[in-house]
């Protein structure tokens, strides 16, 4: 009989907070690392490849709603994309901003990171309890 699932609500605020956290929190420190590493990977890969531009609330509205997912990172993205880079004269913003492929690629990782976050999410909400592996013969204990 498979052990009863319980809400962990705490663990799914945490993980959206910090990819990660939920897990650790659970007591699932591998998983919990390998969200980390992965969500970090996908966020810094898109703001290397797109830049701050990537994130933009007032542009890109449906996207920012799937980047969402990732945390509030995401909003401190923003808030330095709309305060910062949106501020300078548009010659300035130039600078700043990456154009047509560039800009989109950066956009997509930081949409998949999001997205994949909020299954995260989900995952530290409702979590499956951990069940002991049936031996096979020739495993060691």
């Amino acid at each position: 009989m498979e052990p009863k699932r319980t809400l962990q609500p705490h663990a799914a605020v945490l993980a959206w907070v910090l990819p990660g956290l939920g897990h650790w929190v659970l007591g699932q420190r591998v998983r919990a690392a390998r969200i980390a590493a992965g969500m970090a990977v996908l966020m810094l890969g898109g703001l290397l490849i797109g830049g701050v531009d990537s994130v933009d609330s007032e542009n890109d509205r449906l996207w920012f709603i799937a980047q969402m997912g990732a945390g509030p990172l995401v909003l401190a993205i923003d808030a330095a994309n709309q305060s910062g880079v949106k501020s300078l004269a548009v010659e300035e913003q130039r600078s700043w901003r990456s154009l047509g492929h560039v800009n989109s690629v950066g956009t997509l990782y930081l949409g998949l990171a999001g997205l994949m976050n909020a299954v995260v999410v989900l995952e530290a909400l409702y979590p499956r309890p951990e069940r002991r592996r049936r031996r096979r013969s020739g495993d060691r204990e």
